[in-house]
């Protein structure tokens, strides 16, 4: 067998071990969606948006877990973001030196750090000296998981870009926080949507962090100082109970997590998308 004959039977091999490789990764996905899709679906009725979490015998639904999620969610949001945002933009455009070096390490660290640490953490430093789990400090621990996304989605994105409008923005007068305000943010502000959109996807499905610091709560609860309701750690308790009603709801709440993080994947790919295909 010539070189050439054995460079291009590797090459095929390669090629079909790629091949095989992206189908069963497609079939894994396909399958896990349509379980979650059949047994939610089917697990779906009016009372689960409408009745708050019961004891078992009692039907009951998941309207406060629902509402506990978007509260805890929304709000770490809006705790996150501008520091993410004001983060990002510091070591776009003046993150020189040790500092900002040790800034981005923090950062990538908080990154691929487990949930459950981030749980643990705000465990320690919110419920345990508060001596009290609450919707605040699942909050915060969401916070935390938003934060570094943000953090890098703004980095990354005005890097991209280009420093002729920084320059021409300078020449006309402008101040550093008019060029920031004014060009960079307007120029960059597709992909810091973007990635804004996929930090709440990521916190919105998180268990561990929630079951350290939030808990859960079977009524309705709006105290952010008290225990508070999730969809996530719902799924979580009720997958593994020994009563048919309980297991239903946890399938339908899978459900509504996947249909919010899939249109929040969908929204960020039409955010990114030029205008004229966008359209």
């Amino acid at each position: 067998m010539t070189r050439l004959e054995r460079r291009l039977l590797t090459d095929r091999f390669i090629k079909v071990v790629a091949t095989s490789l992206a189908v069963l990764a497609i079939v894994l996905l396909a399958w896990i969606l349509w379980t979650v899709f059949y047994r939610g679906l089917t697990a779906l009725s009016f009372s689960v948006f409408t009745m708050p979490t019961e004891s078992p015998g009692r039907g009951g639904g998941l309207a406060n877990a629902i509402v506990g999620s978007l509260i805890q969610v929304l709000v770490g949001l809006v705790i996150a973001t501008p520091v993410g945002l004001f983060a990002g933009t510091y070591l776009s455009e003046l993150g020189r030196g040790r500092f900002a070096d040790a800034v981005r390490f923090i950062n990538d660290v908080l990154l691929s750090a487990p949930s459950i640490l981030i749980g643990l953490f705000v465990y320690e430093l919110l419920v345990k000296s508060t001596g009290a789990f609450s919707g605040f400090a699942g909050s915060i621990a969401l916070a935390v998981l938003i934060l570094p996304v943000v953090v890098r989605a703004t980095e990354d994105m005005l890097r991209l870009v280009p420093g002729s409008l920084r320059e021409a923005a300078f020449a006309l007068g402008a101040t550093r926080a008019q060029v920031v305000t004014s060009v960079l943010w307007r120029a960059a502000r597709a992909g810091i949507v973007t990635g804004i959109l996929l930090a709440v996807a990521r916190a919105a499905g998180e268990t561990a962090p929630l079951l350290f610091t939030s808990l859960g709560n079977l009524s309705w609860s709006f105290d952010m100082s008290k225990p508070m309701a999730s969809l996530p750690v719902t799924i979580y308790q009720y997958a593994g109970s020994p009563f048919d009603e309980w297991v239903a709801l946890a399938w339908a709440g899978a459900f509504l997590i996947t249909v919010g993080v899939l249109f929040l994947n969908i929204l960020s790919r039409v955010v990114l998308a030029p205008r004229g295909k966008a359209s």
